[in-house]
């Protein structure tokens, strides 16, 4: 058992040196994933304003619909 981990575990290692990463050795710190933060954060203002689109229009067809409905 311990040697099917080890082998696995050996094979996951070689996989990820073969990977081609976003960011260059020569770089280090936080400079190293600057595009992965740029990616991220363009992802993140994406969603809060589609979650901002889809709160407002929620708002407003509540709105309609509780006005047509009133008794």
């Amino acid at each position: 058992m311990l040697k099917k981990i080890n082998n696995y575990i050996q094979e996951v290692q070689t996989e990820l040196q073969k990977a081609q990463w976003p960011w260059s050795n020569e770089e280090s710190g936080l400079k190293r994933f600057r595009e992965l933060w740029s990616s991220s954060l363009v992802v993140i203002i994406a969603m809060l304003l589609m979650g901002g689109y889809i709160s407002f229009f929620d708002f407003i067809t509540i709105n309609i619909i509780g006005f047509l409905t009133r008794a």
